[in-house]
């Protein structure tokens, strides 16, 4: 009887937790439906990606690239995302880098040899570029640290809101962090692991992108390796 009333007793501790980790995740679910945001990969394959044969592939669930001293990354090249070319938008994803730089491409623009010019949302292993807006036409719209604002003809204006040293301590190294990226007609915020690192008002005539493709970059140098996880976005059209 005793041993009975033991099992029945574990089986309902074991139905009450399934059922709460069901309900903890149908809830996760409906949040980010009602925030309207969409997942961009599939944990899976790179179904709605492209880039460079044998340059990306899917690793534990993540889109990873790597370099090696066997196989170097000679050139940058890009995974393109094919879900459109979003204008305004909230891109929200995990990403872990051992070694070297990447970034994500936003409001860029696709060229050959699967390269792109555009808004770069950066990162690196070192301590200067990771959170900051960077553009390859103008080099660091927005460090670490800073608020800038570009009037038409490109004069900044630039206020530094923290030492970007401190910020670097909230950066994990060769560990997970959270990057998000909001554009929103000429502003764009840069925020890692929910701690803003640089913002930017960009109005220069023919330089400032209002729309345009979201690729992955894979740097050309030493041995690295990048990972991404959990990409998703939301549309904020008006």
């Amino acid at each position: 009887m005793i041993r009975r009333t033991f099992a029945w007793a574990v089986m309902a501790t074991f139905c009450v937790s399934a059922a709460t980790s069901l309900l903890s995740i149908a809830s996760a679910d409906a949040a980010e439906q009602e925030e309207g945001f969409v997942s961009m990969f599939n944990g899976k394959d790179l179904t709605g990606w492209e880039g460079k044969p044998g340059g990306w592939w899917v690793e534990d669930g993540t889109i990873t690239g790597q370099s090696t001293p066997e196989k170097p990354c000679t050139a940058a090249h890009y995974l393109m995302w094919r879900g459109g070319e979003p204008a305004d938008f909230e891109l929200r994803l995990e990403y872990r880098l051992v070694g070297g730089n990447s970034g994500i491409q936003f409001r860029s623009r696709e060229i050959p040899n699967w390269d792109t010019r555009g808004y770069q949302a950066d990162m690196e292993a070192g301590e200067q570029w990771s959170g900051a807006l960077f553009e390859h036409a103008r080099g660091g719209i927005a460090m670490r640290g800073t608020k800038v604002v570009i009037d038409e003809k490109g004069n900044k204006q630039v206020t530094t809101f923290a030492d970007p040293a401190e910020l670097q301590k909230k950066i994990k190294a060769d560990d997970w962090n959270d990057y998000r990226i909001v554009a929103k007609g000429s502003r764009i915020t840069l925020e890692i692991n929910g701690v803003l690192m640089a913002e930017a008002d960009d109005h220069q005539e023919g330089q400032a992108a209002r729309k345009g493709v979201i690729a992955l970059q894979m740097h050309p140098g030493p041995p690295m390796k990048v990972q991404f996880r959990n990409l998703r976005i939301k549309n904020m059209a008006d």
